[in-house]
């Protein structure tokens, strides 16, 4: 790497430059604690521009999907059907509740639940089918939900890569019964930490109100539908502190204009990559038809005779950072102790030992890519 090249990081947070005038903001109206003037504009956004019944923010992606264990009155002896591939919340959150988590395979092409596998890991105790639109790529959801109508269970979409992405024209997050956002500083659009629930059955809206504020009516109470708050049911403090739902606002208010940015990047590393998939010496993302994508992610598949390892630690050497990505949950020493495996996980496994995830970030040049393309060129 010569002196003029800069280290290009796997990621940096973008900035709009508003989320500091909006702390200041809600410093000077003196209302930090959540649910105040900012998270109510971040709850109005989400409900008009992704067309849910409801949207609660949430200190994070995990509490969100905590909220959805509570919501679907998960028990011990439950069993809730994932991919192994994907983060550990996504389980986490149901294993908390006594559930186990039954792994299935991933389609070959989306990296997404392979849902032709889902009738087999049907079972009497089965209460949820928990899709992950991987790099905000969707899930193929008609026959998920078709399926959860059939059977009468619950879907809970963890869209937390996949703001704004859609299916078939419908947002992510808002096709199951309920759906998980993510803003944590990795994704599109951020706030460091936080996320959101998104309520898609409106018979869900009274309990998510009190279970994300520890299990009392007082949003109610400050609505003026009650004279007193009081202890209704379990739940706990998942509700984000307005300095954060400051900046989070900031962010909401640029996030088309952030995603069209992050298109630019995923195309052309989509374009100069074509090449090297024509030679065998990778794979890269497939996007199906039906999906609108959100460029999250720029990822590729090594050809069999590549050393993952070796590659990353090349990209390193030359001033690259990429990286892995999930250990599968299903071999990891939590999924062996509280889950099982439906079926093979022949798909998985060869994605977890195969997949690198390349730079993509708001400020990266084409030479930056160009970069990574001669390396991977050279391989």
């Amino acid at each position: 790497m010569s002196e003029q090249e800069r280290f290009i990081d796997f990621n940096r947070p973008y900035m709009t430059g508003k989320e500091l005038y909006y702390i200041a903001e809600a410093h000077f109206m003196g209302k930090l604690a959540g649910d105040g003037p900012f998270t109510k504009r971040c709850h109005a956004w989400l409900q008009k521009n992704l067309n849910c019944d409801r949207a609660f923010l949430t200190n994070s992606c995990t509490a969100a999907l905590e909220m959805s264990a509570l919501l679907l009155d998960i028990s011990p002896g439950d069993e809730v059907i994932l991919p192994s591939f994907t983060f550990v919340s996504t389980a986490n959150a149901f294993v908390l509740r006594g559930a186990v988590p039954v792994f299935v395979d991933i389609r070959p092409d989306t990296l997404n639940l392979d849902e032709k596998y889902l009738p087999f890991a049907l079972t009497e105790r089965t209460k949820a089918i928990v899709p992950v639109h991987y790099a905000g790529v969707s899930c193929d959801m008609d026959p998920i939900m078709a399926l959860a109508k059939e059977r009468g269970i619950h879907v809970v979409e963890d869209a937390a890569q996949g703001i704004i992405s859609t299916y078939k024209g419908k947002f992510l997050g808002t096709i199951g019964h309920l759906g998980t956002l993510s803003f944590h500083e990795t994704k599109n659009v951020i706030c460091g930490e936080g996320g959101a629930l998104l309520v898609n059955e409106p018979g869900f809206v009274q309990n998510a109100e009190i279970f994300r504020e520890k299990g009392t009516d007082r949003s109610r109470f400050f609505r003026g539908e009650v004279d007193k708050y009081s202890w209704q049911s379990i739940g706990s403090s998942f509700l984000p502190g307005e300095l954060v739902a400051a900046f989070l606002w900031a962010q909401l208010e640029e996030a088309d204009s952030i995603i069209g940015k992050r298109r630019k990047i995923w195309d052309y590393y989509h374009q100069i990559l074509e090449p090297l998939e024509k030679s065998g010496l990778l794979r890269r993302p497939i996007i199906p038809d039906y999906c609108n994508h959100n460029a999250h992610m720029y990822y590729v598949l090594l050809d069999k005779r590549l050393d993952r390892d070796i590659v990353l630690a090349k990209l390193k050497s030359k001033g690259i950072q990429a990286v892995f990505h999930y250990v599968p949950l299903h071999s990891s020493p939590a999924g062996l102790k509280y889950g099982r495996c439906s079926g093979e996980m022949t798909v998985t496994d060869a994605t977890s030992e195969s997949l690198i995830r390349l730079p993509l970030w708001i400020g990266m040049t084409e030479r930056d890519q160009d970069r990574a393309f001669d390396i991977l060129k050279s391989l």
